[in-house]
C-alpha cells in the first residue's frame, strides 16, 4: 500500500501542505465540476476578472478548496444541498483554515445559478473588507 505523502507548496504568504492523494481527487473534481462551479469560474474567477488569480479545486492540507487565491489567502466555497448535513464539519474546517491564515467565503449554490450579480457583490465586499483593492 502506497504511503500518503505530504507535499509542501509555496504561495506568496504561506507554505501550504497537502496530501498527495488529494491531487488525483482535485483533478477529478476539475473534470466533473458542478454547474454552479462552472458558472462562478467562467463569470467571475477566471482570467483575473476580479483582479486576482484564482485556482480551481486546490488541495490545502487535508481539504480541497473549490476556489483559492494565494494573493488574498482566500477560499471561495460553493455550498449546495450536500452542505446542509455537513454544516458542523464546514465550520470546523473554516476554523482550522483560519488558524492557517486562510479566510473562507461561502456562497450559495442557488445564488450562483440564479443571481450571479449578488454573488459578485458579496465576494467584492468581502475582499474590500479585508483591505484589498480592485
Amino acid at each position: 500500500m502506497k504511503k500518503d505523502v505530504v507535499i509542501e507548496a509555496k504561495t506568496k504568504k504561506y507554505h501550504l501542505k497537502y496530501r498527495d492523494s488529494l491531487t488525483w481527487a482535485a483533478k477529478n473534481n476539475r473534470k466533473n465540476e458542478t454547474e454552479s462551479e462552472k458558472i462562478l469560474w467562467n463569470k467571475l474567477l477566471r482570467k483575473k476578472y476580479l483582479g486576482y488569480k484564482f485556482t480551481r479545486q486546490r488541495p490545502i492540507n487535508r481539504f480541497i478548496a473549490d476556489f483559492y487565491c494565494s494573493e488574498l489567502s482566500l477560499i471561495i466555497e460553493v455550498d449546495g444541498d450536500s452542505h446542509i448535513v455537513k454544516k458542523e464539519r464546514d465550520i470546523l474546517r473554516d476554523k482550522f483554515l483560519k488558524c492557517c491564515g486562510i479566510k473562507t467565503i461561502r456562497v450559495n449554490n442557488d445564488d450562483v445559478l440564479n443571481n450571479i450579480e449578488k454573488v459578485e457583490k458579496e465576494i467584492k465586499e468581502f475582499i474590500k473588507i479585508e483591505g484589498f483593492k480592485f
